[in-house]
């Protein structure tokens, strides 16, 4: 794939530059401040563990669903993001904008070459990175190479993230299982630590983000078991939600 051109056109209804885009952006700004005010009612604790004070840039990494609350860290470090090539992708743009983002432009189907390479640049730059993993079109869970490409290419470190909340809304139909803490939710987010995945196979490496991954969210979920009560590990089912679009 030519990393310089045009994203292939396989949605002929998809345009950029268009003044549907424009529109889709501007939307995004609103839904951005929206979600910050929303995250600011929530009681988030962040557990940080074995983060690098070196110049290294940071490759974030967490599963596809989790990513609302991770929003709120504090030692979140300017950062870039990869958006897919779509009306979706139009909304998402203008809200991680807004919340101090910066965004590159692709999707594994879509321009994702261009996508990937915009973030190395980004990284190389002096910016941190952060990646859903089991993007774009999942299966969940599973790790794609996309931010193990970004780590090498850049002597990046990758930074393991996971959370829990004391009560949420979780998206039924959604693939990605989107997780929303309910307003004034208790939220634990645990960072770290730090995974250096050098000198791994493609496969072993992803095993291992994969396994760090879960365990912050394990440790996520421990953290907010009330004291001396002991959490089963949670299972993963395709579906969450029993009924309906939305559970509570």
């Amino acid at each position: 794939m030519n990393l310089a051109g045009s994203p292939p056109s396989s949605n002929p209804t998809y345009l950029e530059g268009s003044r549907g885009q424009k529109i889709r952006g501007i939307l995004g700004w609103i839904l951005g401040g929206i979600a910050w005010c929303w995250l600011a009612t929530l009681r988030i604790t962040f557990l940080e563990r074995a983060l690098p004070s070196d110049a290294r840039p940071w490759v974030l990494v967490f599963f596809h669903g989790q990513q609302f609350a991770l929003l709120r860290w504090p030692r979140r470090r300017p950062t870039a993001v990869l958006v897919s090539l779509s009306q979706d992708g139009d909304l998402q743009t203008g809200a991680l904008r807004s919340l101090g983002f910066v965004v590159c432009r692709g999707s594994s189907s879509r321009g994702g070459a261009r996508g990937l390479a915009s973030v190395i640049r980004q990284l190389r730059s002096g910016l941190d990175a952060a990646f859903a993993v089991d993007g774009p079109r999942g299966p969940w869970g599973r790790v794609n190479p996309g931010a193990l490409a970004a780590a090498r290419h850049t002597g990046g470190v990758l930074i393991p993230l996971g959370c829990a909340s004391s009560s949420s809304w979780v998206l039924r139909n959604a693939w990605d299982r989107f997780e929303l803490p309910k307003p004034f939710a208790r939220v634990v987010v645990v960072v770290g630590p730090a995974l250096d995945v050098t000198g791994l196979d493609p496969t072993s490496a992803e095993r291992s983000v994969s396994a760090a991954i879960h365990s912050c969210r394990e440790a996520a979920r421990r953290a907010l078991a009330p004291a001396g009560v002991q959490q089963p590990i949670q299972p993963s089912p395709p579906s969450l939600v029993k009924g309906g679009e939305l559970e509570g």
